[in-house]
């Protein structure tokens, strides 16, 4: 588990009520606990306050299709050429922060590396996808507030 990861979710326990959170991730898992007798530093995960209830849709960042080339047959919708960013987990698409506020990245939007592109909930968790290579953001693949599985296609960014 990447260290930055961890100081994040130790910043995120103290922001939040909670006092024990464990995290498995394939075969790493890390507990992180909030006054107990052996810690001397609280670190856990939650984003209560950015989770609020979703609506079921919010079309604001939702040109999935937006490839006008064609093999219009295909089950899949066609991906365009470029950086391709996945999901690495199952869970549910969030393109914003919260229901009333703007989408992370639109449609032309240049990215750097690093720069959050959505929020994927998991088990009550909110975990940040961020751009994996700097460019433009050419195609979103997902619709806010719907579920999506693991490796599936998100982003283009060429």
């Amino acid at each position: 588990m990447d260290i930055r990861k961890v100081k994040k979710l130790i910043e995120l326990l103290e922001d939040s009520n909670l006092t024990e959170i464990e995290i498995v991730e394939g075969e790493e898992s890390v507990r992180l606990t909030r006054g107990g007798p052996a810690v001397a530093a609280p670190q856990a995960v939650a984003m209560p306050a950015a989770a609020p209830a979703y609506p079921p849709a919010a079309p604001a960042a939702v040109p999935a299709p937006a490839a006008p080339q064609g093999s219009a047959g295909s089950e899949e919708q066609e991906i365009p050429e470029g950086e391709v960013i996945r999901s690495p987990m199952v869970g549910t698409y969030y393109a914003s922060p919260s229901p009333e506020a703007d989408p992370f990245v639109t449609m032309g939007q240049k990215v750097t590396e690093g720069e959050t592109l959505c929020i994927i909930e998991a088990m009550k968790m909110f975990n940040q996808i961020e751009a994996e290579a700097t460019g433009t953001i050419v195609a979103i693949l997902a619709e806010n507030g719907q579920p999506v599985e693991f490796d599936q296609p998100l982003f283009v960014i060429r």
